[in-house]
């Protein structure tokens, strides 16, 4: 267990340093290009992660946990959630993958405003 969380711990340290990084190579004004990137680079990776590790009975899940948990997660949060919706689709979950992303966007949306909102008004 211990070995887990510092696998997560270290590759979400670096997933983070990757994200600042990023964002400071990639600065708009007009159009938040660092994080849609983030974003979709961390799905890509997420994605062959998760087809390496059932492809490859080699693939530990050590590696995915560094690599998936630790380093996607801490790079973006995205790649986790477009992870989950793919393994919705793939079971045929259409109706819950569409209410997850729906309640997703939508609610996180409203409490970014409502955290935003208490923040300034304190």
């Amino acid at each position: 267990m211990l070995k887990n969380i510092l696998l997560v711990g270290l590759g979400g340290g670096i997933g983070s340093i990757l994200r600042y990084c990023s964002s400071l190579l990639i600065n708009s004004k007009y159009f938040p290009w660092s994080t849609f990137l983030v974003n979709i680079m961390g799905s890509f990776i997420i994605g062959l992660v998760i087809a390496f590790s059932l492809r490859d009975g080699s693939f530990s899940n050590n590696w995915k946990l560094f690599l998936a948990t630790g380093i996607c997660g801490g790079f973006t949060t995205f790649s986790a959630f477009s992870a989950e919706n793919l393994t919705l689709f793939q079971n045929g979950k259409y109706g819950m993958a569409i209410l997850y992303m729906i309640l997703s966007f939508v609610l996180g949306i409203i409490a970014v405003f409502l955290g935003y909102q208490l923040a300034i008004k304190n």
